[in-house]
């Protein structure tokens, strides 16, 4: 199972809004510099967010891209969730929105379905429970480790 380029992306460049902390309004082009993100690309995965409540825009000049919310209160899993959708390593993995079968038809779910809803269950806690912030302050005590 592998994220998006689309998802990473997305991430990548939050992070480096959230690194920027005297800057407020982010311009497309210099998150797409700094992150080596292509500049169109950028431009959708932006609008998605904005469009998911994560970011607000700023036209005319020194316009760009805002925080909606602070980096502390978005979680990784609603930048994947925006993205890419709900995680769903197998349609049996939430037979509740299949119409409570899986596709080999066993009602309530087979063992294989049940065992991924059980890693779907942790994939989503753990996304759900980290945020921007927390991925920020790893890398600040990963930099603290190697500087003697």
């Amino acid at each position: 199972m592998k994220l998006s380029k689309k998802a990473e992306y997305a991430m990548r460049a939050l992070l480096s809004m959230a690194r920027d902390t005297d800057t407020s309004t982010f311009g497309i082009q210099d998150i797409a510099t700094r992150e080596r993100i292509p500049l169109k690309f950028l431009e959708q995965i932006l609008l998605a967010l904005k469009n998911g409540g994560l970011l607000r825009s700023k036209r005319g000049v020194g316009g760009g891209y805002q925080f909606q919310k602070t980096p502390s209160r978005i979680t990784l899993g609603e930048v994947v969730t925006i993205i890419d959708g709900p995680f769903e390593p197998i349609t049996c993995a939430s037979p509740e929105k299949h119409g409570g079968s899986c596709d080999c038809g066993i009602t309530g779910g087979c063992g294989l379905g049940q065992t991924f809803s059980l890693l779907k269950q942790q994939v989503d806690g753990w996304m759900n429970a980290t945020t921007l912030a927390q991925v920020l302050e790893r890398e600040k005590r990963a930099a603290m480790s190697f500087d003697i």
